[in-house]
């Protein structure tokens, strides 16, 4: 058995299956930012490396059709004749993915986790992200993984909602995603010049560096304000774990 506290992540060989070795140091180490602009491998296999990688741009060629599909399933069941219920609809979809944003930041991409494998799921699925935020290539998420993840939301939808309103309320929730993928983006790439998004970028960078422990919301901090997870803006208010 590797020894929790004497165990050192090797950057030269792939990563992902050597993180889970730091057990309980692993929450201290992942929050730890190297800024280098690729993390290491983390398959040897060059097939699963490749899934590892995604650039920003892949995500609206994606997912921008699969919601308008959606929608338009929704249209030809019936709400074509009602337009401003469609349209309510489709709102109301991008709105709960604010939320499920937030709640899959906060509790699941931020769960504290300390055995071999906990930690290695943690890593792969949000962690990398925190130890190399600036990976442009790792920063959103990988088709197969965001598809996996939205089949449990779509049966949810199916059961909560009427048959043709189900579909425009995942299409409106699939555009809300696009908005986070590319929205997170921005902060960590983009050359924000207004006031607006010099903030964004600012309030984000500060999750990152200064205090993991809030700042969750990435589109909107309206949850942050909700759940009272908003950051001090002290400057002098030392970074939580």
């Amino acid at each position: 058995m590797v020894d929790d506290y004497s165990f050192t992540v090797d950057l030269n060989k792939p990563i992902i299956f050597q993180v889970g070795h730091l057990r309980e140091a692993y929450y201290e180490w992942v929050h730890q930012p190297i800024i280098d602009k690729e993390c290491p491998r983390f398959f040897a296999n060059d097939f699963f490396e490749l899934l590892t990688r995604t650039a920003w741009w892949v995500v609206p060629v994606v997912w921008l059709p699969v919601a308008s599909w959606f929608i338009s399933m929704s249209s030809r069941m019936g709400l074509a004749d009602h337009p401003d219920q469609l349209v309510l609809t489709v709102v109301s979809g991008i709105f709960v993915w604010t939320l499920v944003e937030y709640i899959l930041h906060r509790f699941l991409f931020h769960m504290k986790t300390r055995s071999y494998w906990r930690n290695t799921i943690h890593y792969a699925i949000h962690g990398y992200h925190h130890k190399y935020p600036k990976d442009a290539m790792r920063l959103v998420m990988p088709p197969p993984a965001a598809a996996a993840l939205s089949v449990p939301f779509w049966l949810l939808f199916k059961v909560l909602s009427p048959p043709s309103v189900a579909p425009a309320l995942f299409g409106g929730a699939v555009l809300g995603y696009i908005a986070y993928d590319l929205t997170h983006y921005y902060p960590h790439h983009g050359k924000p010049s207004k006031k607006s998004t010099l903030k964004l970028k600012r309030y984000h960078l500060n999750h990152h560096f200064r205090i993991q422990s809030k700042g969750f919301g990435v589109t909107s901090s309206l949850w942050d304000y909700v759940f009272g997870t908003v950051p001090s803006t002290k400057a002098a208010e030392k970074k939580q774990n």
